[in-house]
């Protein structure tokens, strides 16, 4: 089944918002250097962001879920576009802080609105799959808008990135006016007290508290790979930027490959990707100083991190819905695990050094795998469930190879087929 083109446009706008948020971890020497901050303050605006979305971003969505769709994500580049040309601006380091949470604010509320579209775009049985091309505007974010930002910033200076990311807001909010179709409302289907009704649901909680873990896994180490790969490995500074197009690279086939198992396999590719990010981050933490292995385990990092969120958005809509405001706080909730991954990252590295984040990472996948064991648990069951159901039925019904026996012997031989 084709996904609709629609879905492509509301990528462009996810790129552009990813853009933003990336750029910081890739301009963290330039930023400190220019606001007079350190390195680890700089790492406290990417907290300062995802703060921004998971606290920020569910209430801006709920002031706009009476609005058509269509507006709805017009409004929500505008005040994207007023953060980054602030961002472009600022003076100073609380500046920039306020620019950072207001395009926070506005990310997370557009992420929510713009899965809700894809959702109402596309059949729920291919929903796994466009989510995973519209999130292929957060991996290319990684491959194209991170290194591409750096380069601005290492040669026309860290200003001209937000600008540039500024001039992509504006193409991409007139893409999405003329390639997204008019749509309902985002509350269609319900008023605000029933969409908050359906976070009763603990498995809903359940699917949230692993997302957040498996974002935090990642992000521990993205948000500091630069100073990791320059310090610890030993790259210099104009390799780095190649790096992270390998990495966003890993990103974008991960996505693609997640996207097409998400629908069928959720339960087990979130569970796989887990454990293969665990041991990568172990890898990756004990062989950092060593060039050629720690740009493998950087690599399959970028494969099965970031890569999860279709199967995540996949299980979170099963769990609660599909619509804006359970997007939206899922989203809180993947931000929440940046949150963990840059601040206490940050925390880590003034306190042990570089390589801690890593091993942070490595703690974090492994609550992630943890988180899992219920619905593992849960699935089993229901599947020894079935295998009775079913076998009881073949004895009522009298089927299988002594459906044609006499009366007498016949329950002698099925009954012994009733066992698990």
């Amino acid at each position: 089944m084709r996904v609709p083109r629609a879905v492509y446009v509301l990528a462009l706008g996810i790129f552009a918002m990813v853009t933003s948020e990336f750029a910081v971890a890739g301009l963290m020497p330039q930023m400190a250097d220019g606001l007079g901050a350190t390195v680890p303050q700089i790492g406290y605006l990417i907290t300062a962001f995802a703060v921004a979305m998971a606290v920020g971003g569910p209430f801006l969505t709920v002031g706009v879920m009476r609005l058509p769709q269509k507006r709805a994500l017009g409004v929500l580049f505008g005040v994207f576009l007023v953060g980054n040309v602030v961002a472009a601006v600022a003076p100073d380091y609380g500046t920039m802080m306020v620019a950072r949470v207001v395009t926070g604010v506005a990310s997370q509320a557009f992420f929510g609105v713009a899965l809700s579209v894809c959702a109402q775009l596309t059949r729920p049985e291919a929903r796994g799959r466009a989510i995973a091309v519209a999130m292929n505007g957060l991996m290319l974010g990684t491959l194209l808008g991170l290194p591409l930002s750096t380069l601005i910033g290492e040669h026309l200076g860290w200003r001209a990135a937000f600008w540039a990311v500024a001039v992509l807001t504006v193409g991409a909010a007139v893409c999405t006016a003329v390639g997204v179709p008019r749509l309902e409302r985002a509350d269609a289907g319900g008023g605000v007290r029933e969409e908050l009704g359906v976070f009763r649901k603990p498995r809903l909680w359940l699917a949230l508290s692993t997302s957040t873990l498996i974002i935090g896994a990642t992000f521990a180490v993205f948000s500091y790979l630069n100073p990791i790969l320059t310090e610890v490995t030993g790259f210099g500074t104009g390799t780095v930027p190649l790096l992270l197009v390998a990495y966003g690279a890993a990103t974008v086939v991960g996505n693609t490959v997640v996207g097409r198992l998400a629908d069928r396999h959720t339960i087990a590719v979130l569970f796989g990707g887990l454990v293969l990010n665990l041991g990568f981050l172990v890898g990756f933490a004990l062989t950092a100083q060593l060039p050629a292995p720690a740009v493998v385990f950087m690599m399959g990092i970028g494969l099965v991190g970031v890569t999860m969120n279709p199967a995540m958005v996949t299980r979170v809509q099963r769990a609660g819905n599909a619509r804006a405001l359970v997007n939206t706080v899922h989203s809180s909730f993947i931000t929440l695990g940046v949150i963990v991954g840059s601040l206490v990252g940050g925390m880590a590295i003034g306190a042990y050094g570089l390589r801690a984040t890593i091993w942070l990472g490595a703690g974090l996948a492994a609550l992630g795998i943890v988180s899992l064991v219920p619905e593992l648990g849960g699935r089993a069951g229901r599947r020894r469930t079935d295998g009775k159901s079913r076998t009881t039925r073949v004895v009522a019904s009298g089927a299988g190879p002594s459906a044609n026996a006499p009366a007498p012997d016949a329950t002698p031989c099925v009954t012994p087929t009733a066992g698990p």
